[in-house]
């Protein structure tokens, strides 16, 4: 019945906006703990100032990066995010752009926020 579909209900549309915001409101409150711990700031500063204290100027370097490649990750994941909520309001959510085929409920909730069907990501990562 599926490959009948040109795109999801209504219904599903709902569901979809309900999982994608939900995990929007963990990536915004997750940057945010981020951002306090690359700004320095947080509640047990002083505590994490004294256990960290004895690290070297390098490795304290190397942390605040990867503390900011998590950053923008997080931030990457939360505009993609809002970008499926924005296909979801134009009902052009769940469809491959490359296809044009919906894609399985089941990717769409482990990856809300996937353009690609796995056929085409796949086809897509054999090609580099």
């Amino acid at each position: 019945m599926e490959d009948n579909k040109v795109r999801y209900t209504d219904e599903e549309l709902e569901e979809f906006r309900l999982l994608i915001n939900e995990k929007l409101d963990r990536a915004k409150s997750d940057y945010e703990i981020l951002m306090e711990k690359i700004n320095g700031g947080g509640v047990n500063d002083e505590e994490t100032h004294s256990t960290y204290h004895t690290l070297e100027e390098g490795s304290e370097t190397l942390s605040k990066e990867a503390l900011m490649n998590e950053a923008m990750r997080a931030q990457k994941f939360i505009t993609g995010l809002q970008a499926a909520l924005i296909r979801i309001q134009n009902k052009t959510y769940g469809i491959c752009r490359e296809t044009g085929k919906l894609i399985p409920k089941e990717r769409l909730r482990a990856v809300p926020h996937a353009t690609l069907s796995i056929e085409a990501k796949q086809a897509r990562d054999k090609k580099r």
